[in-house]
């Protein structure tokens, strides 16, 4: 195997599709090289700002290769023989071989493809992966149609220390000449392998080739600037990763700002230092932000650094000033005071305003407080001041600051501090690594929101699909389930749900956006009578009964759309796929339960005695299954639990009667562990009615009494899961 190097050459790549770039590449040369009968090897991709480098080992020639091409009989007609001549490249039958099977003769066409020179492939592979690559965004520079990210500037192919020459990609025509650092490097020069290539831009031509060391100067030397001034780098992983794309050869300079900043929130003076100079805040030894940033210099310079920093310390006076000037403003009013202008910004075209939203959260967290042990009258008004600060400048300036804003402005007003958390805390979850909030009137307000938008989202059709989610439903009702897991929250969807779109509907009660999904509901009768009836009445049990109406309505297809979150949840935390079915199909809207069910019932399995009963399960639901589908069984008229002559179908009908109420009364208390040991109380009596029973018995009134005994077996095990999904 021998080295090849391509380095791609051109100005400055985003640093946010630099790592993408790079798989992306060695997917497209590997794929390449591959179809033309080679074998990359120890293919990696070295990424920079200006720079995108292909390496891997790979022979100098493909093989030849040998193709049998089977033909027609011996004797086919001569139509047949023509078109099998034509497709194997053979100009007379006499060029093929004659082979013989049982059936007679026939044609075989022998193929021989010489290999070809891995330059040669290059030549051509080049240019083919360039020409179709894909980035976010791209451009073209020059006469050329060719397009990349950045305008082109070189292109160096090295095979087994020897450059590739004339390859030419968007007007650049490849050589052997790498340039280095675009200030402190000494200009083109020739390379030949790649630790000559490493060597020569590590030294002279001042550019860290592999990222990871890159990455790690970055954070030495930001750690070493602020410990030699006695503070503490702030650090942060995403603007780490974002700086080690933009410098080629680090040099970290502490600079100072005006204090007076220091007044300012500290996510304020973080978010500003870095999404508009992509520097690091700076701690004391008290753990408060110092009056100091970290800039990742890309040279270094005569004067230290010093124009560097005065002109980074300029323009973040000047960024600071304008979110100090920005937080004034928005102060002049209490947070409650931007409520109505919630009405001006659209949340969507048939959902109404950001307003509309809030008065249904609000409506919702009331009546989900009581069930995660919230005060009703916190939820409500945490629910309309947890949106205000959208129309904030500070907000419109850093969205990403929203909710945030709005617990300082409500703080500041001596507010009360449940609801403070509960204006921040109410977007949470918002992936799976997220923090869940803990705070109950944070819980209230962060369920209705989501239910809100989901409800609403289903209500109108925009349902995710495949790959397309532009609302981030998936999002949103992951972190339904990550709520209610997380703060072991016995729930019940359906009857939010319904909550949820009353809420809605009562916003648009005459409005033809709402038709489609009213006539989705399948004329559940006066739905919204009953559900007023429900709801003036407080009953939870009224309500929930009219889930039993919703069959195949968009409530079942959110519930639906959830139990699959679900699903990849706890996929996610390492449970059995099987033992998840399994317990999802044994129906529920309670995701709590379903969550404990599964942890459970995988538990139950890891362990022989639980797969053995399992075993035993099977077996009878595979006789009863064989028996209905010759449509004899009619089980309807026995009694399951006497009649028996047989001592250990007996024995089995008695163990059925003793186990059965401690199965129910485990499930009742939601103790899954219990309702599963009593159930592995009937793996003897079942082993043994196998052993000595002949279920289908010449009489048959017995051959009846023992099926539908195995089919009160099959049932019980059904109360805690459909244990037929279950693998093995």
């Amino acid at each position: 195997m021998f080295e090849l190097l391509l380095e791609i050459f051109s100005e400055e790549i985003p640093a946010r599709m630099q790592v993408r770039a790079g798989q992306d590449l060695v997917k497209a040369m590997d794929a390449g090289l591959k179809a033309a009968g080679l074998s990359p090897k120890d293919s990696h991709a070295l990424t920079g700002p200006r720079r995108l480098t292909y390496v891997t080992q790979v022979e100098l020639r493909s093989p030849d290769v040998s193709e049998e091409r089977k033909g027609p009989r011996v004797g086919s007609p001569e139509r047949a023989l023509e078109g099998f001549m034509r497709g194997a490249g053979i100009t007379d039958i006499s060029q093929a071989e004659t082979r013989s099977d049982k059936k007679g003769e026939y044609y075989v066409a022998v193929l021989q493809s010489e290999g070809r020179d891995t330059s040669d492939i290059l030549t051509a592979l080049i240019p083919e992966v360039m020409t179709g690559f894909s980035w976010p965004k791209s451009m073209k520079s020059g006469d050329s149609d060719f397009r990349w990210v950045r305008p082109l500037r070189g292109l160096t192919v090295l095979l087994d220390g020897q450059s590739l020459d004339g390859i030419t990609v968007g007007g650049i025509t490849s050589d052997a000449m790498v340039h280095g650092h675009r200030q402190m490097g000494p200009g083109p020069f020739p390379v030949t392998t790649l630790a000559d290539y490493r060597a020569a831009l590590e030294t002279d031509g001042h550019v860290m080739i592999y990222r990871s060391a890159r990455r790690a100067r970055v954070l030495e030397q930001a750690k070493a600037a602020c410990a030699e001034a006695g503070l503490e780098l702030v650090e942060d992983e995403g603007l780490l990763d974002e700086v080690t794309g933009l410098v080629e050869w680090p040099v970290a300079l502490l600079g100072d700002m005006d204090p007076t900043f220091l007044e300012l929130p500290d996510e304020v003076i973080r978010l500003t230092l870095k999404s508009h100079q992509k520097t690091f805040t700076v701690r004391d030894a008290d753990g408060n932000l110092a009056p100091n940033f970290v800039i990742m210099a890309n040279l270094e310079t005569p004067d230290n650094g010093a124009t560097i920093k005065a002109g980074n310390a300029k323009v973040i006076s000047a960024r600071l000033s304008d979110a100090r000037f920005f937080q004034q403003q928005d102060r002049q009013k209490n947070l409650i005071d931007y409520y109505d202008q919630l009405d001006e910004v659209v949340f969507h075209k048939k959902l109404g305003s950001v307003r509309d939203k809030a008065d249904r959260v609000a409506a919702l967290a009331r009546e989900i407080a009581p069930h995660v042990g919230a005060d009703p009258d916190l939820a409500e008004q945490a629910a309309k001041l947890a949106k205000c600060d959208l129309v904030t400048q500070t907000v419109i300036e850093a969205t990403s600051l929203q909710g945030q804003v709005g617990r300082w402005m409500y703080e500041a007003e001596g507010g009360n501090p449940d609801i403070a958390v509960a204006i921040e805390d109410h977007y949470k979850p918002q992936g799976p690594s997220d923090a869940v909030p803990t705070n109950p009137v944070a819980i209230a307000v962060a369920l209705a929101d989501k239910i809100d938008t989901l409800v609403g989202f289903w209500a109108i059709g925009e349902k995710p699909t495949g790959s397309k989610d532009p609302f981030a439903l998936r999002r949103a009702a992951l972190g339904v389930v990550r709520l209610i897991l997380s703060r072991n929250l016995a729930s019940n969807l359906n009857f939010f749900a319904m909550l949820s779109f009353y809420h809605l509907n009562a916003q648009f009660p005459d409005d033809d956006r709402m038709a489609s999904f009213v006539h989705k509901l399948g004329g559940v009768g006066d739905l919204w009578k009953i559900v007023g009836h429900a709801k003036a009445d407080n009953s939870f049990d009224a309500f929930s009964a009219l889930g039993d109406g919703f069959s195949k309505t968009i409530v079942d297809t959110l519930l639906s759309f959830l139990l699959d979150r679900l699903r990849v949840y706890l996929r996610d935390q390492g449970q059995r796929h099987d033992v998840i079915d399994a317990v999802i199909a044994q129906g529920g809207d309670d995701l709590l339960a379903i969550s404990q069910r599964v942890e459970a019932l995988g538990a139950f399995l890891s362990n022989a005695d639980g797969e053995n009963l399992v075993q035993g399960y099977k077996r009878a639901a595979n006789i009863l299954r064989a028996e209905r589908k010759k449509g004899k069984l009619d089980l309807a008229s026995f009694d399951t639990l006497s009649g028996f002559t047989a001592d250990p179908a007996a024995a089995l009908a008695k163990a059925l009667a003793n186990t059965r109420p401690s199965i129910d009364a485990a499930l009742n208390s939601g103790d899954y562990p219990a309702a599963l040991s009593s159930l592995a109380d009937l793996r003897e009596p079942i082993d043994a009615f196998f052993e000595d029973v002949v279920v289908n018995s010449d009489d048959p009134d017995e051959r009846a009494r023992r099926l539908a005994l195995l089919s009160a077996v099959v049932e019980t095990f059904h109360q805690i899961a459909d244990f037929s999904r279950l693998d093995g």
